[in-house]
């Protein structure tokens, strides 16, 4: 057992990437509501909060500052955060954003702090400014606990950064049951491969963007008839826990209720039985028949859209037809996703969004059936 296994009171944690807003705006994050959702949290033993500089267009360290930090005893909570790298142009950078980062968040250090959103540029860009020897540093002065990085590639690339850097910690990586036979993910590999290392791994997007909460069809009935109690999402959380090498599973709860579900079950968590186990593998069976758009609306594609197009948004509502049917429900959802910004059909192929998606998707081409579903018939 790891030292940060025994470290973990819980393995549930609060992602704090998609957090109650007031009006539908990122920006505008609901204190209220998420104040009350980290009491709940913390008074049932949990204590691991994720932030990272860009969420909610930077304002969700700031909200952690004031409805965490400035609430609680610093002992009482684990706080991760993230160094944005691809804004890093020279060494003096990373101290730039790590004190912003630091006077945001409203402490003296960080228990966890990753080097966000690796790939294989990424990574040897971080090696040629001196990113891994920063985060050492901070560590050395006692403003980071642990260090590590998040990480979105194929498995050799993972292999080669654990292999090249011993010091990393831990790594945080994309682990679903969807995903884990993906080659364009590669769940599985990258899992076996941390483990092969000896590095704890923390599981970001197990519900895959909210993609496994919202079960139909023959998915939800095979779920149903294990407990018609129990929550889609809790099968898909209490998969990526169930991994031995797993020490901490986030969740980007965003109300009140997915956080009283999430700790319902993960309070005094059970790994999967042999049952459940063959029931989500006849769930995959069943959703891979289905032809929706693999996105997690981690928004990376939307930084720098030249026509503000909300691409993850217009994804959903895809899959909403793919799963439901073109409505008039999904009609609605999609006037509402391209009001005051870009439609599916304004797209320029321009590419910018393609090369910042973690999940690979051929984001210009599916923008395009899109816009021939719902922008033609309503004349758009």
């Amino acid at each position: 057992m790891s030292e940060l296994t025994k470290e973990m009171p819980k393995k549930l944690g609060f992602g704090c990437m998609r957090l109650p807003v007031t009006d539908g705006s990122t920006e505008n994050i609901n204190d209220a509501a998420f104040c009350e959702m980290i009491d709940s949290y913390i008074e049932q033993g949990f204590k691991y909060f994720d932030t990272a500089y860009p969420y909610h267009n930077g304002r969700s360290e700031e909200a952690v500052g004031r409805c965490l930090v400035q609430r609680y005893a610093r002992d009482r909570f684990f706080l991760a955060s993230k160094m944005p790298v691809w804004l890093v142009k020279e060494y003096a950078d990373y101290g730039k954003y790590f004190e912003e980062q630091l006077k945001k968040c409203q402490v003296e250090y960080f228990d966890f702090y990753l080097l966000h959103a690796m790939n294989k540029d990424r990574v040897k860009e971080a090696e040629n400014l001196g990113g891994f020897q920063f985060v050492q540093s901070m560590k050395a002065e006692g403003k980071i606990r642990h260090i590590g990085f998040s990480f979105h590639d194929k498995a050799d690339v993972l292999d080669e950064i654990l292999t090249n850097h011993p010091e990393m910690e831990f790594v945080q990586l994309q682990i679903n049951y969807y995903d884990w036979e993906s080659e364009n993910v590669q769940s599985r590999k990258c899992y076996e491969v941390a483990e092969k290392h000896g590095v704890p791994v923390i599981v970001m997007e197990p519900v895959k963007g909210g993609t496994l909460a919202n079960m139909v069809g023959e998915p939800a009935r095979i779920l149903s008839a294990l407990d018609e109690n129990a929550s889609y999402a809790s099968y898909a959380v209490r998969y990526a826990a169930s991994l031995p090498n797993v020490i901490l599973v986030l969740s980007g709860m965003s109300d009140l209720k997915q956080l009283q579900d999430n700790t319902a079950y993960m309070k005094d968590f059970q790994p999967l039985t042999d049952k459940e186990q063959q029931a989500i593998g006849k769930v995959v069976e069943e959703l891979e028949k289905l032809p929706t758009i693999p996105c997690t609306n981690c928004r990376y594609c939307v930084e720098g859209c030249p026509k503000k197009i909300r691409i993850p948004d217009i994804f959903g509502v895809y899959n909403m037809g793919v799963q439901f049917g073109v409505t008039d429900v999904t009609r609605g959802s999609y006037r509402c996703q391209i009001d005051g910004s870009g439609k599916a059909g304004d797209c320029i192929k321009c590419g910018k969004c393609e090369a910042q998606c973690p999940q690979h998707l051929e984001i210009r081409k599916l923008l395009e059936e899109a816009a021939d579903i719902y922008e033609k018939e309503m004349h758009l």
